[in-house]
């Protein structure tokens, strides 16, 4: 029945209900591949940035995913897109020049902040929402982190869907979706997303997750299915590139992804070259090309 109901709710994407991703595509011209391929703003060393979108192009990328900036112990980010409309502006106007897209916002504060013990928590992600509705984008990152994973803190879980629950409200209520990143298995991934019940809250997978606690990622990807991913790390931890990790069959993540009927955006995050791990064009540009290779090819 959830599943089902969250379908209904997406077909709303074309109707007012949850907002498609920033597209800068002009009315007529050639639709865009099934996957696309981004890269992160504070990976790249460019945090909420302008010159990140000049640099993802340079990288090959077709979109950045936005960061809303370091939390810290602030009571919310510390973001200058969210409080500056006119830089805002700037932001939506370079990427549309360059001919790229805002896939996402981040919230990757939360990796080492805990989501499930932060008294402000409501009013950081209500904030990334607003800046979400702005800027017109449809998906938020949110890792549940070191400090309020499940996976690592079982004795927060309870806490954890209260406030997932609470935040799923939020995001219904603009028609927007909150991407959560867990190292649960993905079963316990499903049952903590039908625990929450919100179509609101899905998954915002991560290859290395399923790597680093020796899982296998294609029948992780399976047991999660189509609608419960909104989007995907594509990406490992550092030392090889995406196109030499023998930890990942890029072929065959394709081809199950393709059998899932699923679409959308690849963000890479790590998979720098050990001894290299500034060289930004060099890492990002080879795993980008690399990844354009096997899911845009003709």
């Amino acid at each position: 029945m959830k599943i089902k109901l969250l379908a209904a709710l997406l077909v709303l994407t074309s109707g007012g209900g949850f907002a498609p991703p920033l597209s800068h595509a002009a009315e007529g011209t050639v639709a865009p591949p099934r996957y696309r391929i981004a890269v992160c703003d504070w990976m790249i060393l460019k945090r909420q940035k302008l010159g990140a979108f000049q640099l993802a192009k340079e990288i090959g990328a077709d979109g950045v995913e936005v960061d809303m900036g370091p939390l810290g112990t602030n009571d919310t980010f510390q973001s200058a897109i969210t409080t500056n409309a006119a830089l805002r502006r700037e932001f939506l106007n370079t990427a549309r020049q360059l001919g790229l897209e805002i896939p996402s916002l981040a919230m990757s504060g939360f990796y080492a902040q805990s989501f499930a013990e932060r008294p402000t928590a409501s009013r950081m992600v209500q904030d990334c929402i607003d800046t979400m509705k702005a800027m017109s984008v449809s998906i938020a990152f949110l890792p549940l982190g070191v400090r309020s994973d499940p996976a690592i803190h079982p004795e927060l879980r309870s806490k954890v869907v209260e406030r997932l629950k609470l935040i799923g409200a939020q995001a219904e209520k603009a028609g927007v979706i909150i991407g959560i990143e867990s190292a649960l298995p993905a079963a316990e991934q499903v049952k903590l997303l039908d625990e929450v019940g919100s179509p609101a809250i899905r998954i915002y997978y991560n290859f290395e997750d399923a790597i680093e606690n020796h899982r296998n990622l294609i029948q992780e990807l399976r047991t999660l299915g189509k609608d419960r991913i909104c989007q995907i790390h594509c990406t490992d931890r550092d030392g090889v590139w995406l196109q030499d990790d023998p930890n990942i069959d890029m072929p065959k993540v394709k081809e199950t992804l393709d059998e899932m009927g699923w679409s959308g955006w690849l963000v890479v995050e790590r998979s720098r070259k050990a001894g290299a791990s500034r060289n930004v064009k060099l890492n990002f540009g080879t795993n980008v090309t690399y990844l354009k290779s096997i899911f845009q090819k003709p």
